[in-house]
């Protein structure tokens, strides 16, 4: 593997960085950020990076602190004289803001892609984008993990017998799809209709789950109002159990309530985000030594898609 490379961590998602770094036996290095009293801050590298292959590990969740901390990396990195600013981003914040949905509305994801291109990233590594076509919002090669390689592994040594997979609505069917297609199992969808965002009005399902231990494949979880009602509905059509995977854990507002007070027995999810909530169904599992092999092969020029499981 190329020596000469380092990465380095954005103030939120540390905790990921430092697990990628001890993965791949390196250090994590050494980055300072100085706040200003109006709460304006300023990044700089403790260390020289001149020549180096330069990897900045941060998800760009909510506040947009963590996007911003994330552009004045990548400037001061060219501006050190790095040979590639990488950035290595878990969760891709705004990136359900993929089209204009209705008149006058900003297409987020785009306007993300375009401000890490401008501030000069040479590649991106992210993983389960909202929708697979926002790898076309970059001119920059994207290398796009999928949590399945995680998650799958997870689901077979759980050793379900009469083992189903469910969307939770209709725009997950491919995503689950895949999954039950791996796992060689029938699949169900639950189609809702919206009030609002983040207000779900009616849902139904889709399929027979009579006696099945269900297991619902989605994206991401923000308020649980989809994923709870979901579980409710399948458990009342006469599930054995229903429990939940998702790649990135949101988990904002009254999620972590719904979850506890649902008929959920787990809800699984990697630590593309930090967790900070309470429910004790609330299970982690690590991504770091997926994105730590891909850095790996992006250092030795070898194929990233042949980690993939589906």
């Amino acid at each position: 593997m190329n020596s000469n490379f380092k990465v380095f961590s954005g103030t939120k998602t540390r905790y990921l960085a430092e697990k990628i770094c001890d993965n791949l036996g390196c250090q994590l290095g050494d980055v300072s950020i100085t706040y200003f009293s109006d709460g304006e801050f300023e990044v700089c590298y403790e260390e020289s990076i001149r020549g180096c292959d330069v990897f900045l590990v941060q998800s760009t969740f909510p506040t947009t602190d963590n996007l911003m901390e994330l552009l004045l990396m990548v400037d001061a990195a060219k501006r050190a004289s790095a040979r590639t600013v990488n950035a290595v981003v878990p969760y891709y914040g705004w990136a359900r803001q993929d089209r204009k949905s209705k008149p006058r509305v900003s297409i987020g994801a785009k306007l993300v892609a375009n401000m890490l291109s401008v501030a000069g990233i040479d590649r991106l590594i992210t993983m389960d984008l909202h929708a697979d076509q926002e790898q076309g919002f970059f001119e920059v090669p994207v290398d796009h993990l999928f949590a399945s390689t995680i998650l799958l592994p997870y689901v077979k040594s759980l050793n379900l017998k009469n083992i189903c997979i469910a969307t939770p609505d209709v725009g997950g069917s491919k995503r689950a799809s895949t999954y039950a297609k791996y796992l060689d199992c029938p699949m169900v969808i639950c189609n809702k209709t919206r009030k609002r965002a983040n207000e779900v009005d009616s849902m139904d399902v889709i399929g027979d789950v009579e006696g099945m231990d269900v297991v619902l494949v989605d994206d991401m979880v923000d308020t649980a109002g989809t994923i709870t009602k979901a579980a409710d509905l399948i458990k009342s059509k006469g599930a054995n159990s229903v429990r939940a995977l998702a790649s990135h854990c949101i988990m904002s507002g009254p999620a972590d309530e719904r979850v506890e007070n649902s008929q959920l027995e787990e809800m699984v999810f990697t630590d593309s985000i930090p967790y900070a909530g309470t429910s004790k169904k609330v299970k982690q599992l690590s991504v770091d030594a997926l994105f730590a092999e891909t850095i790996r092969r992006v250092l030795d020029n070898k194929s990233i898609s042949s980690q993939y499981l589906i």
